[in-house]
């Protein structure tokens, strides 16, 4: 009969198969490497949402942009200082976005003017003085159409520095009277 024979036939075939040996790495790369994957976006993401450089570390080299900023005739400019939170650079306009300063165009009383005039010149002095970053601030621009930027040298915002200074206080999301 043609039944235990085939059957004996397969057997005999079977046994003379090489053994089925389990590929080396595939089991372990299956799961290291989307662990991997998701490692190094948590990290990029972490890289890109901080706002400055730790505090032992060096400064970062980031800060390549520079110009010789004037003030802004009242029609304009390329590279001029408006006021103290107000700039033109590379012929676009931007909000320093961290900070708010005292009006100058035009001011509402004569300390308001002082304050703000003080606050323009600083401004232009800590522009002029070395390259400098433009980073975001959450809004890309402001209901005037200006860029809205937090502006850095080595890490340090030059918002914070004239709120040290006393010439502009901490942005607190709408402007409060300097009079």
């Amino acid at each position: 009969m043609a039944g235990p024979d085939l059957l004996s036939t397969h057997r005999r075939q079977r046994r003379h198969r090489r053994p089925l040996r389990p590929r080396r790495g595939v089991g372990p790369i299956r799961f290291v490497t989307p662990v991997m994957a998701l490692g190094f976006l948590a990290t990029l993401a972490a890289l890109q949402g901080s706002p400055a450089p730790p505090a032992d570390g060096p400064a970062p080299s980031a800060d390549r942009l520079s110009a010789r900023f004037g003030f802004c005739p009242s029609g304009g400019g390329r590279d001029c200082v408006v006021d103290g939170d107000t700039f033109r650079f590379a012929g676009e306009k931007y909000r320093i976005a961290d900070i708010d300063t005292p009006e100058t165009h035009p001011a509402r009383c004569a300390e308001e003017a002082a304050l703000g005039a003080a606050a323009a010149r600083r401004l232009q002095a800590w522009m002029n003085a070395g390259p400098f970053s433009l980073g975001g601030a959450g809004r890309d621009t402001d209901r005037y159409g200006r860029k809205l930027r937090i502006v850095t040298r080595g890490g340090a915002s030059v918002g914070a520095m004239l709120v040290g200074e006393g010439l502009a206080r901490p942005w607190e999301g709408r402007r409060r009277p300097w009079c």
